[in-house]
């Protein structure tokens, strides 16, 4: 009895064990069904850089299905009769190393990106690529065909001459699509003159441009704006004047402030400039940007061109120091200042130079003692201009320094003596010219 309930129980546990399967499927017939379509807007203008997306969908249907039953599931692995078929790695309808790319042919297209490979697509599955494309200045208008190829390889055929064999053959397609894209009506600016006025390191200026319309289009409700051209040191102040309409070919002047930072150099640097309009459309659009350089001048600085002033040790003195604009722009409303400091003092250390012009000079007079333990030596006094820019801003230069010299308090017999002497030069002279006057009236 005791081995009849073990063998039964081997039985049983052998029928769990070699349960049926599905069996392996089998796809057969068929290929990829590629097609490529336009993904969002296709009307660009002249001169745009724009993004061209383009959906690749594979629609392949398999003509063919079968079943082979001969496989069992075992406890750790599924076991299939020698004779049956070999398990294919691939479905015919699968589209593999599938690669994109588009080109201009005779468009007015700059295309930037390069082919793509964009790995496999199965059937009913689609991918989406993003091209980059630079439509020229001086495109035509018009609808243009961009031809877009598709590569990919697919499984053609695939036979099994042994069972433990599987030959397959792959082929490789290449299907080109016509991508229609349009090229509309646009203003499209020149800009034809500019000067930048007053402007130079840390300062404000005027910019002055005369702009025209060489598009296909009239824009109306116009605006001019003038943007930052990335961390530019040029930044405007003014950005946009309403200018109405824009006709074809008719000049237009703007004048914007702008100011330099302080961190600019004297050289020059990019402004872009780009015009808001409405188009025949009704639609508000923004034209291509055309970038400009202007012109920064070098940070106005003065220089002293006096002969250094001399201060007697513990004497008050007037000293005169001549400033010089050494910049390339104009200082308004200039004041200097000097910092007295020890040995020095000072009760009016301020001179109002007025305006200089590039080259002019002004000369301050200052209120200055020195004391009478100071050295008989030469010293450098910080002294600063403060002045107004073009637009009354507000401007300081950088420091700089005044020379000046003190020289040897006289020793006290010179000084006694010296004024004595003078009287008594005065005396005699005097007493001399009366005797002659009074030997003439006798």
């Amino acid at each position: 009895m005791t081995y009849r309930k073990e063998i039964f129980l081997f039985l049983v546990l052998s029928l769990l064990c070699t349960l049926p399967v599905m069996g392996v499927t089998t796809y057969s017939g068929g290929s990829p069904q590629i097609s490529a379509v336009l993904s969002g807007v296709n009307e660009f203008s002249p001169g745009q850089d724009a993004t061209i997306g383009v959906i690749i969908r594979n629609s392949g249907i398999s003509t063919s299905k079968s079943v082979d039953y001969s496989c069992t599931m075992g406890s750790t692995q599924t076991i299939c009769d020698s004779a049956g078929p070999i398990l294919r790695d691939d479905v015919p309808t699968t589209a593999k190393m599938v690669t994109v790319g588009l080109s201009a042919d005779d468009a007015p297209v700059v295309v930037k990106s390069d082919p793509q490979n964009i790995g496999d697509i199965p059937t009913q599955g689609q991918v989406q690529v993003n091209i980059i494309v630079k439509i020229t200045q001086d495109a035509t208008i018009g609808e243009y065909q961009l031809p877009f190829t598709v590569g990919y390889t697919y499984l053609a055929s695939s036979t099994q001459p042994a069972a433990d064999t599987l030959d397959s053959t792959y082929l490789r397609e290449n299907v080109t699509f016509p991508i229609a894209i349009k090229i509309t009506p646009t203003v499209q600016i020149n800009v034809t003159s500019f000067v930048a006025e007053n402007l130079s390191v840390g300062t404000s200026g005027y910019l002055d441009l005369t702009i025209v319309n060489m598009g296909s289009d009239d824009g109306r409700e116009a605006i001019v704006k003038i943007l930052q051209n990335g961390n530019s040191p040029v930044i405007p102040v003014d950005s946009s004047i309403f200018i109405g309409d824009f006709p074809r070919h008719q000049p237009v002047f703007c004048r914007y402030e702008v100011a330099a930072s302080s961190d600019a150099q004297n050289q020059t640097y990019p402004v872009d400039v780009v015009v808001t309009y409405e188009n025949s459309y009704g639609d508000t659009v923004t034209s291509a940007a055309q970038t400009i350089g202007v012109p920064v001048q070098a940070k106005i600085t003065f220089s002293i061109t006096s002969p250094t002033p001399m201060v007697t040790q513990g004497s008050d003195s007037v000293i005169t120091v001549q400033y010089q604009n050494t910049g390339t722009v104009t200082a308004y409303h200039a004041e200097s200042r000097f910092s007295a400091v020890d040995p020095f003092s000072s009760t009016d250390n301020t001179a109002y130079l007025g305006d200089l012009k590039p080259g002019d000079t002004a000369t301050a007079r200052y209120d200055i003692s020195a004391g009478s333990d100071a050295e008989v030596k030469n010293y450098a006094l910080d002294t600063v201009v403060s002045y107004y820019d073009s637009l009354d801003n507000s401007m300081v230069s950088d420091t700089f320094e005044v020379p000046v010299q003190v020289v040897q308090k006289p020793a006290f017999g010179v000084v006694v003596l010296l004024p004595v002497v003078v009287i008594l030069v005065l005396l005699l002279a005097g007493a001399g010219y009366y005797l002659l006057v009074m030997r003439k009236k006798k």
